[in-house]
């Protein structure tokens, strides 16, 4: 395979440098690099697609940006004409990946997973082509190994390879049971990629044992190794964690325009590079250029953020959709004045209301404590004015705007 360079003509050498250019944009690690170019060479040589994998959680999927940050990834290989693989884990969901938590996860019926697998693909389709994907369940194979099968399996990795993942080393130091089963969880993913045949397999850098388990075991069965793309977290609107919508720092794909635009603005300045270059459409050019424009001061940190907003807005729900959220920004954040559009919301109790169960039941906050803590930090406006007593009682009147932080607006119909 190594001299499958030198097969190339000059134009087939500059697809090469070309594609390398695009996937290797924004990634944490390719391991190895270098087998990823013969790869791609092979591919041209060939004229055969690239088989890439990615391994999904069966549980009930609830897309953000965090996300993307790998399927763009795909997306760029699909549209160079490879083949995505997309393996629902039905199998090795009813183990779960050992992370040392204490409670274990509830298995899911055939239904459910067929259910979530619909789910990822009407998600996954704002990001990629899924008519031209491949779906596959990890139960298709591994449900039908013999205990034989399981054995030899076994045989063809050494406990001290396992105990190196992480939290296997930091359970032990801490004396921490490990389950036997919890050693299958690497080996059934290896599996897939001995069985799926792939060329490259992408995820997180927190997936980065679990992928390499695919080369081993590719290797161990005669099979090409695969080559290892693993991509790096993204830290969500606090700066600080890993995006999740358990923290509440995420940005979902499903949500509103206005919603969507409005988070944008929020982002830390110091991640705006990050975010272009993991989460946008923007070629490798434009995202240069947005970092070079940054670091020179040409483009100011509040005009980048309106523009991420926009380009995230306008990739999710379209041009119009970005047009009018930018405005609507514009408008409301900078010029003070209430949206042109807003929730309509039909009121139908008591017409004078305490304040704090006013909120609660317009689900513009959870509970009645974080309602009052809204208030105190001046957060809440009624038709414009900041309220600023927790104990006020609201006259409830047709047309009555509220207001709750500085995206949530309500107007009450009668």
């Amino acid at each position: 395979m190594n001299n499958i360079l030198e097969q190339l003509n000059e134009e087939q050498l500059a697809e090469v440098k070309r594609q390398m250019k695009i996937y290797t944009q924004g990634v944490q690690e390719i391991i190895p690099t270098e087998e990823l170019e013969l790869k791609v060479a092979k591919s041209i040589l060939e004229n055969r697609p690239l088989k890439i994998k990615l391994g999904l959680d069966p549980s009930a999927p609830d897309v953000h940006l965090g996300h993307t940050v790998v399927l763009k990834k795909m997306r760029q290989f699909q549209e160079n004409g490879h083949i995505i693989q997309l393996l629902i884990g039905d199998f090795t969901g009813k183990i779960g990946d050992p992370t040392g938590k204490s409670v274990a996860r509830k298995p899911l019926t055939d239904e459910e997973v067929k259910h979530n697998a619909k789910t990822y693909f009407e998600q996954f389709g704002k990001v990629m082509d899924m008519e031209k994907v491949e779906l596959h369940y990890n139960s298709e194979w591994l449900s039908k190994l013999h205990f034989e099968d399981v054995v030899q399996l076994a045989g063809k990795i050494t406990v001290a390879r396992l105990m190196e993942r992480d939290d296997f080393e930091e359970r032990t130091a801490l004396g921490k049971p490990i389950s036997l089963h919890e050693f299958f969880y690497p080996l059934m993913q290896g599996y897939d990629s001995v069985v799926l045949e792939n060329d490259i397999e992408l995820g997180g850098t927190d997936q980065h044992f679990n992928i390499l388990m695919g080369r081993h075991f590719q290797e161990k069965f005669g099979k090409e190794k695969q080559v290892a793309i693993l991509m790096p977290l993204l830290e969500g609107l606090d700066g600080v964690e890993k995006m999740s919508k358990s923290k509440k720092n995420y940005i979902g794909i499903d949500e509103n325009p206005h919603e969507m635009y409005g988070k944008a603005m929020s982002i830390p300045d110091e991640l705006m590079k990050k975010y272009f270059e993991l989460i946008t459409d923007f070629s490798p050019e434009q995202i240069e250029k947005v970092k070079v424009d940054l670091d020179s001061g040409e483009l100011h940190p509040r005009d980048a953020k309106m523009l991420l907003g926009k380009t995230i807005v306008r990739m999710y729900h379209g041009t119009k959709a970005a047009e009018k959220a930018e405005q609507q920004f514009i408008s409301v954040f900078q010029k003070g004045t209430m949206p042109n559009e807003m929730p309509v919301v039909e009121w139908k109790g008591n017409l004078e209301v305490p304040i704090l169960d006013f909120l609660v039941n317009l689900k513009l906050l959870s509970s009645k404590s974080e309602a009052r803590r809204m208030i105190e930090n001046k957060g809440v406006k009624i038709n414009g004015e900041k309220i600023e007593d927790t104990g006020l009682r609201v006259l409830i009147t047709e047309g009555l705007v509220v207001q709750v932080g500085k995206r949530k607006f309500v107007k009450i119909n009668m």
